[in-house]
This record gives structure tokens, C-alpha cells and sequence, in this order.
């Protein structure tokens, strides 16, 4: 299996936060996450729980394409998605902290193909230095165009 976490404080109220997050999330997402090529709503409607999406990313030259759903959609304090196609999943939490929000980040693959398998401890690596790093970029991107 591979884990990955991370957390953001955001100078932000967590309504916004969500709502950048998880309303505005087929816009949004790519924006924070560079290696989604294309980010598309299979299910048409906001997200709720049931709503499927479809991504194209490219990691590490990797172009991959994967279905999945909403398994959760907790406004203001959480979002969580399955994968239909691949057995990952991966949640967002939004904790008020004052006017601030801390968002938590998880991601498990339950299993990689039997190749990537040679290589977990990179695999690991890459993976907890994406989700680090997307972090940084929601954090910025949100503080930069969401009004208090």
C-alpha cells in the first residue's frame, strides 16, 4: 500500500476553502494538482455524494486516465473520493482554526502493478512529495484569489 499525507493552514474562513475545494472542484483541481492534463464531470450536477469524475494525468511521463466517485461531501468539513477503476482513495478535511483553515490531505493506493512494485520506496517518495507539494500550491492559489 501506498499512504501519503499532508496539511495546509490557510488564511482563510472554511467555507471558502471548501468551496474552492470541493464546490468549484472540476475548475479548481487541475489548477492545484499540474498533473491533471484534463479534469471532466461524468455525472452532471455539484458534487455530492454518487458524483463520478474522470482525470487524464501525467505523472513522471506517465499518462494514465481514471474514474472515480464521491464517497462523502461533509459542507463545510469534508470531501472524499474512491477510485472506480484503480483502488486509491483520497480525502480532504476543513478544520476551522479562527478565521484560518486547516486542510489534511490523505491518499492510499492499495496496490500498485506488479513492475512499480520494484520500485515502492520511490514510489512512495514521489508520492508524499506530490501530495506536499499540492498543498502548497492550494494554499497559495486560494490565498491569492479568495476574498476573506
Amino acid at each position: 500500500m501506498v499512504k501519503a499525507e499532508a496539511e495546509a493552514l490557510i488564511d482563510r474562513p472554511v467555507t471558502r476553502v471548501f468551496a474552492f475545494v470541493a464546490e468549484d472542484f472540476v475548475r479548481n483541481y487541475p489548477r492545484w494538482s499540474p498533473e491533471v492534463e484534463l479534469m471532466e464531470a461524468v455525472t452532471e450536477g455539484p458534487l455530492q455524494v454518487g458524483w463520478v469524475g474522470r482525470q487524464v494525468r501525467v505523472d513522471k511521463g506517465r499518462r494514465t486516465q481514471s474514474e472515480f466517485r464521491v464517497v462523502a461531501f461533509e459542507h463545510p468539513s469534508r470531501v472524499c473520493f474512491e477510485g472506480l477503476d484503480d483502488p486509491f482513495r483520497i480525502r480532504y478535511r476543513f478544520t476551522p482554526e479562527g478565521a484560518r483553515t486547516r486542510v489534511s490531505f490523505d491518499f492510499e493506493l492499495d496496490r500498485l502493478n506488479p513492475g512499480a512494485m520494484l520500485f515502492l520506496g520511490t514510489v512512495r517518495r514521489v508520492v508524499q512529495s506530490s501530495a506536499e507539494r499540492m498543498l502548497v500550491q492550494l494554499k497559495g492559489l486560494i490565498e491569492d484569489e479568495v476574498t476573506g
